[in-house]
């Protein structure tokens, strides 16, 4: 449960890998790839969530419009 946005979250990864292209030394990077890892699965839930919601909204719309036919 994140608060960020996908936005948000999107122009942090942006960040970290432009950090790892740059950072030469590979003991630096462990951090930044672990974090970039954890940020992964953030947004895959989240665009899990949207799916679902999508999906959800999009049924409800359809049943009611079978149910006015």
């Amino acid at each position: 449960n994140n608060p960020e946005s996908l936005d948000e979250l999107t122009k942090e990864v942006n960040q970290i890998i432009e950090s790892l292209e740059k950072e030469k030394n590979l003991e630096n990077s462990i951090r930044d790839y672990q974090k970039l890892i954890k940020l992964n699965k953030i947004i895959e839930k989240k665009f899990q969530t949207n799916a679902k919601n999508i999906s959800s909204e999009t049924k409800a719309k359809i049943d009611k419009i079978i149910k006015r036919s």
